[in-house]
């Protein structure tokens, strides 16, 4: 989920990490059964009666899977600004990703189930209601690959964004009866740290969906080993035809058993591709970093970008005018073209736009400014026409030649503290006043060291506010001090990685927290991204706002003593 740190993993690591972010539970025992066949009455109207009366119950397992909260902690290591009061509505997920309404206002959560390796409890979606969540489909028996990341409802039926089993990016559709229908397969980013992320219905009525760019800055290096060695031919896309400056990086071949081995390995091609000024890379409808657009009826046929040059687009939102927003993961700090930026962005959307990835940040300021430059040896030498230029950053895209331009200042609709991994995010109904119309979005929080090994204090955790009018990124909702709460030994009692943010039926805000993870280093000896989520540690918490209830944001967080 998915969303690197990145989403957010859900990454996720899932996320992605992600961008969330990765989904790297342990392997569960005892999974649950497929539905048992139903008895069809023999009158053929009838049996469609009966499928109808079947609107999203539980499967049927022997017992039906339900997670029952007996008692909900009070969340005392958060805080809230005056006039709104935050409770936890459900506890014990695992790695939730999602959460959506159907037409009757009852609430669906997804589990991503793991990512990466096949060690993981089964992805799924869960009706919800306070202190309960009940199972009422288990993808992973319908052949859906984690992570699942992105769910929506869209005329009676779920549409979710998942792996497929070449572990590209997916989009299926999910009847009441269970029936699973893949709607997209074969967005080749999808196959790496930065899967394919939300899905949302737009104004229009099309779906739009999120989806990860493959690697860091456009070469695939180092971080992306595990990956590799499952699938050689990886790369990362473009969603239109781009020339190529001809940048190689000189890296580690991490393919070869001889430690020492070096490659030179080029961009938007796959690791050990060299490539020469002047190397085009074809456009794909099926682009990473970038929002597709498609039709529901007719997915395949009509899919398509609307806008690219995203790094781990995650989120997206639209406001009451018809306005796209959506955020983004920004660059991490690692081997071999790692990129010393300054924020994450959360930008308004433009239909075929450009945002700037590889060769720009997240404020769109050109990458080769030597305050983006990386300490020390991090920076992998790099060749052009087989001649050394140095340990330097370097355009990738020939932009002259490509038709690009320096992206538009106003498409940022707001920057986040770097490596704060902005997620998915709403805006505020009418009914939270002063507050209509803002952006909220979950921060998933850094990833160090792996992705800043230079962070002295953590970043995001938290729940963020923009006004659109003056586009500052501001704390709404945050724990009490720096970092999850389980890091201060306080978990149940705050924020760990919060992932989703959705406005519900009744108006009130909720969140999605994927739960705790840790760094292990022996995950890295052993060829793996060093991340462990703990199972049974997500939860979904509620916002409501009282009457009289201010615009004023939470106090600035202080790093715990």
């Amino acid at each position: 989920m998915i969303m690197r740190r990145k989403a957010a993993a859900v990454c996720v690591f899932a996320l992605a990490a992600n961008g969330g972010c990765a989904n790297l539970g342990e392997k569960t025992q005892g999974r649950t059964k497929p539905p048992a066949p139903v008895e069809s009455p023999k009158d053929a109207k009838e049996a469609m009666n009966v499928k109808k009366a079947q609107l999203l119950v539980p499967e049927e397992h022997d017992p039906p899977e339900e997670i029952v909260n007996a008692q909900l902690p009070a969340p005392t290591f958060m805080q809230v600004p005056q006039g709104y009061k935050v409770e936890l509505w459900v506890q014990g997920l695992t790695y939730p990703t999602s959460v959506t309404w159907d037409d009757k206002g009852q609430m669906y959560v997804a589990e991503a189930g793991g990512a990466f390796l096949e060690e993981a409890p089964p992805a799924r979606i869960l009706r919800v209601e306070k202190g309960k969540a009940t199972e009422v489909a288990n993808l992973s028996d319908k052949d859906i690959k984690a992570s699942v990341v992105g769910l929506t409802w869209h005329k009676g039926a779920f549409y979710f964004t998942h792996r497929d089993e070449d572990r590209t990016g997916a989009v299926s559709k999910m009847t009441p009866d269970g029936t699973v229908t893949r709607l997209i397969t074969g967005i080749v980013d999808g196959q790496t740290d930065h899967q394919t992320n939300d899905i949302r219905v737009g104004p229009d009525g099309r779906m739009y969906v999120a989806s990860g760019v493959g690697g860091n800055a456009g070469i695939i290096g180092q971080d992306m080993t595990p990956f590799v060695l499952k699938d050689p031919t990886l790369h990362t896309t473009s969603a239109k035809d781009i020339v190529l400056t001809g940048v190689n990086a000189m890296i580690p071949d991490y393919r070869t058993p001889h430690q020492g081995d070096m490659i030179r390995t080029g961009a938007y091609v796959p690791f050990g591709t060299e490539i020469n000024p002047g190397h085009v890379i074809k456009g794909t409808n099926k682009a990473g970093g970038a929002i597709l657009v498609f039709d529901p009826n007719n997915a395949e046929a009509t899919v398509r970008p609307y806008a690219w040059g995203f790094r781990n687009v995650v989120g997206l939102a639209w406001d009451a005018g018809g306005q796209l927003f959506a955020t983004q993961n920004g660059y991490d700090l690692i081997p071999p073209r790692p990129i010393k930026d300054q924020y994450d962005p959360t930008y308004l959307v433009r239909e075929g736009a450009w945002y700037g990835w590889p060769d720009f940040s997240a404020a769109f300021e050109p990458v080769t400014d030597p305050k983006f430059r990386a300490p020390g040896q991090m920076i992998a030498p790099v060749y052009v026409r087989g001649e050394l230029q140095g340990r330097k950053i370097m355009f990738l895209i020939d932009h002259d030649k490509s038709g690009l331009k320096r992206p538009d200042k106003s498409l940022i609709a707001g920057l986040h503290e770097i490596n704060a991994s902005p997620s998915k995010l709403d805006v505020a109904p009418a009914s939270w006043g002063p507050d209509a119309g803002s952006l909220f979005i979950a921060e998933w929080g850094d990833m160090a060291w792996f992705n800043n090994a230079t962070r002295d204090l953590p970043a995001g955790n938290r729940v963020s506010r923009i006004n659109p009018s003056t586009k500052k990124v501001e704390p709404f909702l945050s724990n009490k001090a720096l970092g999850p709460a389980s890091a201060h030994n306080k978990p149940g009692l705050g924020l760990e990685r919060p992932f989703d943010v959705k406005f519900g039926p009744d108006g009130a805000m909720y969140i999605v927290d994927y739960g705790q993870h840790s760094i292990v280093l022996q995950r890295v000896a052993e060829g793996h991204l060093p991340f462990e989520f703990a199972p049974k540690t997500g939860m979904i918490w509620k916002v409501t706002r009282s009457v009289g209830a201010t615009a004023t944001t939470g106090k600035p967080r202080v790093q715990a003593q």
